[in-house]
């Protein structure tokens, strides 16, 4: 993840903060939702992780075959990385 825990959590605090200021939203329990948002934003910011391990483990079940033809494994983790992306209709 591209950044650390504490500033997501000061970005859901801010986000939750501003959607109250807004009277967007209304809540009795705002730690409670601050926390929910915090979570949210954490599972979204972490998917670019979760589809590179995923890449990897494709690719070392391949990369005898990789090795035999001569394919580059950094071309080939941007080519599996791309379809992953696009299965789990993530924006990279």
């Amino acid at each position: 993840m591209i950044f650390s825990k504490e500033y997501v959590g000061y970005l859901a605090r801010q986000t939750v903060k501003g959607l109250e200021a807004a009277k967007v939203i209304r809540t009795d329990k705002p730690a409670r939702l601050i926390e929910k948002v915090q979570e949210g934003l954490i599972d979204e910011l972490s998917l670019e992780d979760r589809i590179n391990d995923e890449v990897r483990v494709i690719l070392g079940a391949f990369q005898d075959d990789m090795v035999k033809t001569g394919a580059s494994y950094p071309e080939m983790f941007k080519k599996v990385k791309n379809e992953l992306a696009r299965k789990y209709k993530a924006v990279l």
